[in-house]
């Protein structure tokens, strides 16, 4: 096996690239969003549920996006290794990668699911859960059985994009699809048929999440251009060190999400207290559980930014190993491009129909106040929606470039400097709205910084391109001869 399996990844147009890879991508990250959003639409429409359970539903949420940061460390640095090997015609590698992050994946989620069960109540208290007696029982019950899903989760998350890398992306996005279509059949069966309430909506999310992990481990044992054998599972250090290095940047970028959650959910625990309204027993859960609604939407727009970056880390991973830097500029340039305009058609949807959105999350059952902040909450915190889209582009990119420390600097400036430090500050002069505005403002101050980043990319493969091509002339002849 020599690799010449992927040579077309330096020949094909790059936007036929980017669409054959991106779009299975951007579906495969979809259905695994839609496995929480799923959950709080339903958890939102059952009257005996409600706010509380919305609420509960966000106390949760960050504790997912851990597990999720591990997977995708793994998973993504694995991506970016297996397709820089493969450039380099270096496939032993390639296999000793896949073999490792197997492994890697394996204890790492075992651990996890120990951790999350012996201190479950400190964990939840940490994020907010409680604002109130009933979100924390809430909050308790649906972490439990999320949690026994911790190690099905990971491991089809992580898998997905070696997947991908395998040159299988449809395959991917079939596996993940077919997961979230089993939770959202199960969803309503369990929360309105049966009753169980917050258990029912954790049940049927572990129940897909099992489907996709052994999908993903059919197809590793089916693997198409990189077969790993018995040896290659054997832990290597450099190989380990290489992984999560080329990976850091996909952690980083959601574990520092998860810091800006704790300090955003605690937050708006201590000023929503404060607040004349949402002081009151009855409506103290209300600013919680409307973020993070506002966050689901986020997360959608997110996982289609993230989706068509992610999606081209194989084209640009094996077009920079084998030095055809000009395709590497031409695909960004497009990248740009699409990730501002989705931006965009995002920004008028939350500008202009706030209400809409609302109340896809039972909106009708709860009181004119929790309307009231909602459509604030969906104008003020998602602003910036085009500039955000940008700097997640930006930073995948980079890293699929193998430019790592770049794009862990950058993501670690916006969620950790910008996004946790705004949300402790803001607050102190603006109360709850404060919380509001640490968004868009994280956001802004990002772009300005990622637009150096950006300028200083396309100089160093603007001086890289009369070499690129005579690359490519070369690798031309090569394969005609």
């Amino acid at each position: 096996m020599n690799g010449n399996e992927n040579r077309y990844l330096g020949e094909e147009p790059v936007g036929s690239l980017m669409r054959k890879y991106a779009i299975p991508c951007i579906i495969s990250l979809l259905v695994g969003a839609l496995y929480n959003i799923v959950d709080q639409i339903f958890i939102a429409n059952a009257n005996y549920l409600g706010s509380y359970g919305n609420a509960a539903n966000t106390v949760v949420f960050p504790l997912t996006v851990i597990a999720l940061a591990i997977a995708v460390m793994i998973g993504d640095g694995c991506c970016a290794f297996v397709s820089l090997s493969l450039g380099k015609q270096e496939n032993d590698k390639a296999k000793k990668s896949v073999g490792n992050s197997i492994v890697l994946m394996i204890v790492s989620s075992i651990v996890l699911m120990a951790l999350y069960l012996i201190f479950s109540d400190g964990i939840l208290t940490m994020f907010g859960g409680t604002v109130n007696a009933e979100t924390f029982r809430y909050s308790k019950e649906y972490f439990f059985y999320i949690t026994l899903g911790i190690p099905f989760y990971m491991f089809g998350q992580a898998m997905n994009p070696v997947i991908r890398a395998d040159g299988s992306p449809k395959f991917a996005m079939v596996s993940t699809l077919a997961g979230a279509v089993i939770n959202i059949i199960l969803d309503p069966i369990f929360i309105f048929g049966f009753k169980w309430g917050m258990m029912g909506a954790a049940v049927a999310t572990v129940i897909g999440q099992i489907v996709t992990a052994m999908l993903a481990v059919w197809y590793i044992v089916h693997m198409k251009i990189v077969k790993p054998g018995k040896p290659d599972y054997r832990l290597n250090g450099d190989i380990v060190k290489r992984i999560l290095v080329l990976g850091v940047t996909s952690f980083l970028s959601q574990i520092s999400l998860v810091a800006a959650m704790a300090a955003i959910n605690n937050m708006i625990r201590k000023y929503g207290a404060m607040d004349e309204i949402f002081g009151q027993e009855q409506y103290a859960q209300i600013p919680m559980a409307v973020v993070g609604i506002v966050m689901k939407f986020f997360q959608i727009v997110i996982s289609i930014v993230v989706g068509m970056a992610a999606g081209c880390i194989p084209v640009v991973g094996y077009n920079m190993g084998a030095g055809l830097k000009d395709r590497v500029k031409n695909l960004f340039t497009t990248l740009l491009i699409a990730e501002a305009t989705v931006g965009a058609v995002a920004l008028i949807i939350v500008e202009l129909f706030p209400g809409a959105l609302i109340g896809i999350f039972g909106a009708a059952n709860e009181s004119a106040y929790y309307t009231a902040f909602a459509i604030k909450a969906f104008r003020v915190y998602l602003c910036m929606m085009i500039f955000a889209c940008v700097n997640k582009a930006c930073f995948i990119f980079l890293q699929a470039m193998g430019k790592a420390l770049e794009s862990t600097i950058l993501s670690m400036i916006r969620e950790i400097v910008f996004g946790v430090g705004f949300a402790l500050l803001l607050p102190l002069k603006f109360g709850l709205d404060g919380v509001l505005y640490s968004m868009p403002l994280s956001d802004l101050l990002t772009f300005l910084i990622a637009l150096f980043l950006i300028i200083q990319t396309y100089r160093e493969l603007k001086t890289e391109k009369t070499g690129s091509r005579e690359k490519r002339h070369i690798a031309a002849e090569q394969t005609t001869g």
